[in-house]
């Protein structure tokens, strides 16, 4: 597969897929993100002569249109980070938009309607998604793939189209793919993971991967709760998921087998709602009250956590260690922050909630060693699946 750099686009469309699954509230932008990380792509193919048709998606419309996931307010983004007129369209196949694609000149940019809006392209129905796939190539003489985030998706965009045109994978996808490597492929030691986050049953296939791996993981957001559930403390009305407890006890034993350090926090941000002006109390992790429930990891952890963290010379980090978004409960996500900033070795933010909290709390992207823009593709690779979209490029 050739570096992009290499890849022939003069005087050819490109049928770019990105990754511009930003969050929005109230129909605007609250981080771009994602939008930047596509740029290095975008104008390294304009620069070499193409056109671009891009396709990307946002949010989970399950084949329908649903005008709040609509890609307009990322067409106007994209046009003012680039400095040039972004053509939006509402349609995704048909004569009108191929004769649209056709007409584009060097340097022109059509941005095509959120891709998920079309049934086909999330179907199981390999038949339906190749149909679809036929008709997008219709829009372009060559395929790009840059939308890292949906890589562990056999979606048509993703996996069918590549196999129809020439393709190549963009810059975005090829520095996540080197960068991942470092974390799995003889990471420099001490190795250590922090994964946070709500559900651990999102993660298992993580830990059960990384525990081979690591030499240290510590555990903070909503899934600790089922950790110290496991070890027989009371959580009060915390998030729980009680058909983990029994996996939870494997696997601590699976990491004392294996010498890796477990670490969870002993004490706890408390509140009796969910809610941004609860009132915060500290207390010890096996002390918390049946009518209140954890929303962070409390300070000592916290410290506790920095301090694993600046010990290792490799570090990955996916979720938050509590509800960043509240004020009152983003301490403990801060100062885990804050320590990826020191790690003098290989540091990833893994994308998803991780890599919005840190924007949230203030800190750049270039305060980190590397910011994934793929939660979910970023775990599925460190978990050792073999991901559709990596694989329809070459990789």
């Amino acid at each position: 597969m050739p570096a992009l750099a290499d890849f022939d686009v003069a005087g050819k469309r490109v049928f770019l897929r990105c990754d511009l699954n930003v969050p929005l509230k109230n129909g605007a932008i609250t981080d771009d993100g994602r939008i930047r990380a596509s740029l290095p792509t975008i104008r390294l193919l304009l620069q070499n002569g193409g056109s671009l048709v891009i396709a990307a998606h946002l949010g989970r419309p399950k084949g329908v249109v649903v005008p709040s996931l609509s890609l307009a307010p990322i067409a106007k983004r994209l046009g003012e980070l680039l400095a040039q007129e972004v053509i939006f369209t509402s349609q995704l196949t048909g004569d009108a938009i191929t004769s649209k694609a056709h007409s584009l000149r060097a340097g022109e940019i059509l941005l095509l309607e959120n891709i998920r809006f079309n049934p086909a392209e999330t179907s199981k129905d390999d038949a339906q998604r190749a149909d679809f796939a036929a008709q997008l190539a219709q829009l372009a003489d060559v395929y790009v793939g840059d939308g890292f985030g949906a890589v562990h998706r056999k979606h048509t965009s993703v996996f069918d189209l590549p196999r129809l045109l020439p393709h190549c994978a963009g810059l975005l996808v090829a520095d996540e793919v080197q960068t991942l490597r470092k974390l799995t492929q003889s990471p420099a030691r001490p190795y250590g993971v922090v994964l946070g986050g709500a559900k651990l049953s999102d993660k298992l296939g993580v830990i059960e991967n990384l525990l081979e791996k690591v030499d240290v993981m510590a555990i903070g957001g909503g899934m600790v709760f089922t950790f110290l559930a496991a070890q027989g403390h009371r959580i009060g009305t915390s998030l729980l998921e009680p058909e983990m407890i029994d996996v939870v006890k494997v696997l601590i034993a699976k990491a004392h087998r294996r010498g890796v350090k477990i670490v969870l926090p002993t004490d706890i941000v408390i509140a009796p709602t969910f809610s941004a002006d609860a009132p915060p109390t500290i207390v010890s992790a096996d002390a918390i009250p049946p009518d209140q429930m954890g929303l962070d990891i409390g300070p000592i952890s916290a410290a506790c956590f920095a301090n694993e963290i600046e010990k290792c010379a490799t570090v990955f980090w996916n979720g938050p260690m509590g509800v960043f978004e509240f004020a009152n409960f983003s301490h403990g996500t801060k100062v885990v922050a804050s320590a990826m900033t020191r790690v003098s070795g290989i540091c990833v933010v893994g994308g998803g909630d991780s890599a919005a909290a840190v924007r949230a709390l203030g800190f750049a992207d270039s305060d980190f060693g590397y910011i994934s823009t793929g939660g979910g593709a970023s775990l599925e690779y460190l978990e050792g699946k073999e991901l559709p979209g990596l694989s329809a490029l070459g990789f």
